[in-house]
């Protein structure tokens, strides 16, 4: 699994100096403003779209043979016709490319000549944004997009913040905070002009992080992300701000992180070229054939070869000495004929079978955005193909790999239930409003007087706690937990209804707010803390301001250690406006609790029952944190104001730095409670989880909560039963997991080196037959045991539940074998305390162990590693942004559409794609093994009685058209009885519509065929005076009405259009033969005219279709009667319900 570095250079520093362009260039050779995301120029189009092209090897192929044809004693076709096909195939691609890149140049053309203003002589000018430059200052206005990736130094707010909505660059639709340092926002304010020097890192993708210092009048300002505006985002609800290019064009943040996904090839595609190899084989030995039989046949006519055309050594003409024969002897002849007959029988090797499935892919893909039952109506957002070369892939999906939160569940946090100070609130019932106390009430209608977006349903009982007035300890912990909740968030309040936010205005009508933020639990939080009264209403980046039941707290901001996965937990040192200061702090339990003082016995006592309520929480599915506080003063305040300020301006090791600030303060807390919140399981979840668990998917999660909430989630959405035997591993060193696996396989009497047979008996013994899933009832609690010998004990179905902190030395050390021979083992594996490389290193367990499909599926950036590193890789359009979505190959609204997709569409198209590439295989191997009988018989000449435009028209018009359109619209089976018997998908895992087996089936019924083409019209014109061009148009109209008619046989779903590509391309083949014989120069002039005549023609037909087809319907009847396939007992099935109806109504007329 490789990593992408994006380590900063910090050795080599960018130097910026502030409005000073030409000084900032002319040390460095910094990028222009000027992107290019087009691929190709005039001058290097045809050169470079060639060379992408020919990286097929197919191509390299067909281009050899059209060569190879130019030589004039291998001159097989015309010259011209030999290039036709390859040229056809290179044209479309490179015009479809050509036209993508002229829209990207257009693009790129609009973007380059958008104007911005630029500081010019002391005033803002226009100044089109190619011609933007590192160093210059540029001022935005409000709705207007990033030109460059800039430094804030002033914003219209006093406080210096802007928001931006950077849902282009990262696709979070939330309005994200930026802010200008205090220092400068103050001087632009005051009209003064700025110049200074900006020291930050190189150039690189993270779009999360940034790291410069500002040396202004003397002074070291610390730079940070917070500081930062990309280009691609949008300034919103901020009338202007003014910022300094650090980064222009290429070397911008989006510009560096605009790489495409990296690119999958389906299974089928892989398989397709190991049937490829053995057409080649084929092809190689006709050849050898040909020019042995050639060798052989000139040495034994080798005293006739001056008599015989062709051959002789002199043309004569008029009885006069013409021009020299080009008789090359014996073994270059031998040769020549080997070469010519490669190019007779090029199509083995099916050129058109590319463009065929590309087109094939584009019409499923077409058909899938379409469907309107996977269209979801909450966020109006249809499915999504992002990727067109894998549809036939999520038909043989063995593993699904999902993410939780967002994913399962609807990532829309609402405010449940809190501990405080070892009291649990929330368990009231509805209507418990009623018991709030009158003073209570009364006080609650003088402060309340803010209106939330979202309202939420406060408990009479927290209420009382939040309004009463308490006095001690109690109190205490009540007031900083609020706080906590209010402050110790990135959370953005935005006021509408009121044109101030003065102490005035908190007491004079109702003010509406709204929070946005980064994260839906911060949001959920900050909201409920303003229901119980603490209502955070204004945030720059030195201060907030709360309204703490009534009264205006304004709260300096002196640090802010954001959450990261290493502490999880999050902190902010605020001073209150006593002068004391504070460290308000919330985080996992995991994290927290082992920092916590312990001091007191009743400390003990308080992390005990807060422990108890928070696993009552987890056990009811809700998310957790848990919250604390402690005083700062002194020597302590003072030496962590160094460390943070000596961490906040370094550009070497930062986030260490500031991981060693927080640790200095984040210790000896005191406990004030817990949180609870929900995240509700999305609609439909357990019923699709239930049936992709029967179509034989295993479902595995990796969450990044806690196990007790993980387990709890995992019963709700039937992933986990009450039968299940759960295996758990939570080890904190390699010697703790090794000894945890090797006890549970030795419980579970699981053996490595028999693993995998296990695997594949289980597979086999419980493959139930139709009849058997008919009468089947809801089976998700039932499972297949592995049972070994007939001695050893039987389990119920097993669980394997595994931490992070267990992963970290499973996934680096020799234990991931053992891992994955017990996770095969299990029917749900639910992995807690990921972390997102994690998950993609799970995902890569597997595909690197096993052949089977794996299928990703997240909606947030923790998900992208694990999307890109599955075979498919699903996103879904959650609350979590796009970025998921952005890096997947399919996307769609909720989960359960999954279901659809894999049962419905992904049968369907694998069904298609397999029965298709045989097709193919089929239609062209039967056209050249016909060549073949007739070269033969012409003493291996490798002359044709075809026209050189038949061979070609054949792949290309003939029969293209109805293998495209079988391949989008045929379905074996409807969607209701795939979704009723979800068993029915495991034919893809059985490969039942493509494998070696049918591959030679296939291929024997090829050599029957062409058998019966080339010898039928041989027995019926055996007494007549035919000549070959003729018996070449015989043959050319006979192959494709075998081999359409052969298609005929296989549709399973008859449309107007199947019948008008079917009947229609035999009547076109018609007609582009009555054309070309109506050419005088051609050979065949007249022919087809002639033949249409005579009933030997019309009988000879006939003969051909029903002695070449009739092996091939004798086997199908024969197979379907005594050896039936699930699919063909559900196709029966179908039949008999749809003539159900009709002989019911009989019945019923007949009793009554």
């Amino acid at each position: 699994m490789k990593l992408e570095d994006n380590t900063t250079h910090h050795d080599n520093p960018r130097l910026i100096h502030i409005n000073d362009p030409k000084k900032t260039c002319d040390n460095s050779q910094f990028s222009g403003n000027e992107i290019r995301t087009s691929k190709y120029t005039l001058l290097n189009f045809l050169p470079k779209n060639l060379f992408i092209q020919f990286h097929r090897v197919a191509y390299l192929y067909f281009l050899a043979i059209a060569a190879l044809n130019q030589l004039p004693p291998l001159a097989v076709f015309g010259r011209t016709v030999s290039l036709f096909p390859l040229l056809f195939v290179l044209t479309v691609t490179a015009v479809k490319d050509g036209y993508e890149d002229w829209r990207r140049h257009r693009s790129d053309r609009n973007e380059n000549n958008r104007e911005a203003l630029v500081l010019q002589s002391d005033e803002f000018r226009p100044k089109r944004w190619k011609m933007i430059q590192a160093g210059e200052v540029l001022k935005i206005s409000s709705d207007e997009a990033i030109p460059c990736d800039m430094v804030l130094l002033g914003t219209s707010d006093p406080s210096g913040i802007a928001y931006l909505q950077t849902m282009n660059l990262d696709g979070e639709s939330n309005l994200k905070t930026r802010y200008a340092r205090q220092e400068t926002n103050k001087l632009f304010l005051e009209g003064t002009m700025i110049s200074g020097i900006i020291t930050c890192e190189q150039p690189n993708r993270n779009i999360y992080e940034f790291m410069a210092n500002m040396e202004l009048n003397g002074h070291c300002l610390p730079l940070s992300q917070s500081n930062i505006i990309l280009r691609g985002c949008q300034l919103k609800n901020t009338e202007w701000v003014v910022g300094v290019v650090v980064y222009a064009g290429q070397d911008t943040k989006a510009m560096l992180n605009s790489a495409m996904s990296p690119s999958k090839r389906s299974r089928l595609e892989t398989y397709m070229n190991r049937e490829t190899f053995w057409l080649s084989v084929f092809l190689l030995i006709m050849c050898l054939v040909v020019g042995l039989g050639m060798g052989l046949w000139l040495n034994r006519h080798k005293s006739q070869l001056d008599t015989l055309p062709y051959y002789r050594k002199v043309y004569f003409q008029k009885g006069k000495d013409g021009k020299k024969y080009k008789y090359y002897g014996i073994p270059m002849e031998t040769f020549f004929s080997f070469l010519s007959s490669i190019i007779v029988f090029q199509i083995m090797i099916p050129i058109s079978l590319y463009i065929t499935m590309e087109l094939v892919r584009l019409g499923q893909s077409y058909f899938m955005i379409g469907d309107r039952h996977m269209y979801d109506s909450v966020s109006n957002s249809r499915f999504q193909c992002r990727s067109l070369n894998i549809n036939e892939d999520l038909g043989q999906i063995r593993y699904i790999l999902s993410d939780k939160t967002g994913t399962l569940t609807e990532n829309k946090m609402e405010f449940k239930k809190a501990s405080i100070w070892g009291k649990s609130y929330g368990d009231s019932k509805a209507g418990g409003s009623r018991e709030i106390d009158a003073g209570v009430e009364e006080a609650m209608v003088s402060v309340r007087k803010w209106k939330l977006k979202s309202e939420i349903t406060p408990d009479p009982e927290l209420i009382k706690l939040s309004y009463k007035d308490l006095h001690g300890e109690e109190r205490i912990a009540a007031y900083d937990f609020f706080l906590t909740l209010a402050a110790c968030n990135t959370v953005i309040p935005i006021l509408t209804g009121s044109p101030s936010i003065s102490g005035s205005s908190l007491r004079d009508g109702h003010t509406s707010i709204e929070y946005q933020g980064e994260s839906p639990d911060e949001q959920a939080l900050v909201a409920a803390a303003s229901t119980y009264g603490y209502t955070l209403f204004e945030r720059t980046s030195g201060h907030i301001v709360i309204d703490a039941n009534g009264d205006k707290l304004r709260l300096d901001v002196l640090g802010l250690h954001e959450f990261d996965s290493v502490r999880k937990r999050m902190s902010v040192v605020i001073r209150f406006p006593n002068g004391s200061v504070k460290v308000l702090v919330k985080g996992a339990d995991t994290s927290m609790f082992s920092i916590l003082k312990k001091d007191l016995p009743c400390d003990d006592r308080m992390r005990h029952v807060t422990q108890v309520h928070l696993n009552d929480y987890s056990s009811e599915g809700l998310r957790t944190l848990v919250v604390a506080a402690r005083g700062l003063n002194g020597e302590l305040l003072e030496e962590w104001q160094q460390m943070y300020e000596d961490a906040c301006t370094s550009l070497v090791d930062r986030v260490v730095k500031l991981r060693q600030a927080a640790a200095l303060i984040e210790c000896n807390l005191t406990l004030l409670g817990a949180t609870a919140i929900e995240d509700r399981l999305q609609e439909g979840v357990p019923e699709a989880i239930e049936s992709l668990r029967q179509a034989g998917i295993k479902v595995w999660v990796l969450t990044g909560d806690k196990q007790e909430t993980a387990i709890s989630i995992g019963l709700s959405c039937r992933l986990l039963t009450a039968d299940m035997h759960q295996i758990v591993i939570n080890g904190n060193s390699e010697h703790e997991c090794r000894k945890l696996l090797c006890d549970a396989k030795a419980k579970y009497h699981v053996n490595s080196a028999s693993c995998f047979d296990d695997i594949t008996n289980l597979k086999r013994k419980t493959e139930l037959n139709f009849l058997e899933m008919a009468s089947q009832k809801k089976s998700s609690n039932m499972s297949p045991q592995i049972t070994g010998e007939e001695d050893r004990p039987t389990f119920g179905p097993l669980a394997l539940i595994i931490d992070g902190n267990s992963l970290v030395y499973i996934l680096e050390k020799d234990l991931e074998y053992e891992l994955f021979n017990l996770a095969t083992l299990c029917m749900v594996v639910l992995c807690c305390r990921v972390a997102p490389l994690q998950k993609a290193g799970i995902v890569d367990m597997i595909k690197s162990r096993t052949d089977d499909l794996t299928l990703a599926i997240g909606d947030g950036a923790n998900d992208v590693s694990m999307i890109q590193m599955a075979d498919v890789g699903v996103g879904i359009c959650g609350q979590e942004g796009r970025q998921a979505v952005m890096a997947s190959d399919f996307a769609m609204g909720q989960f359960r559409f999954l279901k659809r997709l894999l049962l419905v569409h992904g049968h369907w198209n694998y069904q298609r794609l397999g029965y298709l590439i045989l097709y193919n295989f089929y239609r062209n191997a039967v056209f050249v093994l016909m060549l073949f009988w007739y070269i033969l018989c012409t003493a291996f000449s490798t002359t044709s009685a075809l026209t050189d435009w038949s061979s070609v028209f054949y792949s290309v018009i003939y029969t293209s058209v109805p293998t495209v359109v079988v391949g989008i619209l045929d379905k074996d089976l409807s969607h209701k009885t795939l979704l009723k018997y979800p068993k029915l998908y495991e034919a893809g895992h059985r490969q039942e519509s493509y494998n070696m087996s049918l591959f030679w089936i296939t291929m024997v019924d090829t050599l029957w065929q062409s058998l019966v083409l080339f010898y039928v019209p041989l027995f019926t014109y055996r007494e007549s005076t035919i000549d070959i061009w003729s018996m070449g148009s015989l043959w050319t109209i006979a192959v494709v009405i075998l081999v359409n008619v052969h298609l005929a046989m296989d549709i399973q779903r008859w449309v107007f259009v199947t019948h008008a590509a079917i009947w229609g391309s035999i009547v076109v083949t018609y007609g582009c033969m009555m054309v070309l014989d109506s050419i005088p120069v051609f050979p065949n002039y007249g022919t087809i005219y002639h033949l249409v005549k005579s009933p030997v023609y019309w009988i000879t037909i006939l003969l051909i279709t029903v002695i070449g087809l009739l092996p091939r319907f004798i086997f199908k009847v024969c197979h379907q009667i005594f050896w039936p396939s699930d699919i063909q007992i559900a196709r029966e099935a179908e039949i008999l319900r749809k003539r159900r109806p009709f002989f019911g109504s009989n019945a019923d007329q007949d009793s009554s």
